[in-house]
């Protein structure tokens, strides 16, 4: 307990001293929410073949399969709230003290905490709706799910005819030009950078915690496992989420 006290008080030290802090999410802030972890050993990618960009645009029978699974997989985690650590980077945010957070996260949840959307950086997208995979008109889930359900179709755009799918980066497709460019930007920028929830394992996402080392920033890593970056960390935490941080900006 000594030791957990410790470095809540230095965690909680080094946001009070940061005059720009930057967060990054990975799934582990959520699975405290109830949303599995994707790439964990017994998560949904080691008991499904991924559907690969160029087949779900190819193949309108991989496009129903990937429908099919994403309707399966948001039964499970459709009542998935904020918990007390979306809650804290949230706060962080409302005080000013974090200019932004960049995400790995597709579950819509910092949003859902109260951090405004032009200051969440989606680098894998949002899966909490559709776009057209060409004209990128937005959709919302309920009438495709309902469509789907009816009639076993996936969906096309209105517009353009083009296939609409979730607004996530799927396997095989290229990361975000823009979100990658504005989280670089904020990486650069901060003094202060808070890994949270991520095994740091996917690039080009993990490399952003060593950029902010390497421009001299402060690095904190809050996991509930080693990474393989904790030897560069500043500060290495391995423990509860939501309690850790919760703790450090003083939010129930």
């Amino acid at each position: 307990m000594e030791d957990a006290r410790a470095d809540i008080e230095r965690l909680a030290g080094l946001i009070a001293d940061a005059r720009r802090a930057v967060v990054f999410t990975g799934a582990g802030i959520s699975t405290e929410s109830g949303i599995p972890d994707f790439r964990s050993p017994t998560g949904i990618w080691s008991q499904t073949t991924p559907i690969y960009y160029e087949e779900f645009l190819a193949s309108e029978e991989a496009r129903i399969e990937a429908w099919r699974r994403k309707f399966l997989v948001d039964r499970d985690i459709v009542d998935a709230t904020p918990n007390r650590g979306h809650r804290a980077v949230a706060k962080l945010v409302r005080t000013g003290k974090v200019a932004s957070v960049i995400t790995q996260n597709i579950d819509n949840l910092h949003q859902d905490s109260g951090v405004p959307a032009e200051k969440v950086i989606e680098l894998h997208g949002n899966g909490s709706y559709a776009k057209c995979v060409s004209c990128q008109e937005r959709y919302e889930l309920g009438p495709i799910k309902e469509a789907f359900e009816k009639d076993g179709m996936p969906p096309a755009c209105t517009l353009c005819g083009a296939p609409v799918k979730t607004a996530t980066i799927s396997f095989g497709q290229a990361m975000p030009d823009a979100e990658m460019k504005r989280a670089r930007r904020e990486t650069l920028a901060c003094d202060l950078f808070l890994a949270i929830g991520s095994s740091l394992v996917v690039y080009p996402a993990a490399g952003f915690p060593v950029l902010a080392k390497e421009s001299g920033s402060t690095l904190v890593i809050l996991n509930r496992e080693a990474t393989d970056l904790d030897g560069i960390a500043d500060l290495v935490i391995n423990r509860e989420i939501g309690p850790t941080l919760g703790e450090a900006a003083n939010v129930n």
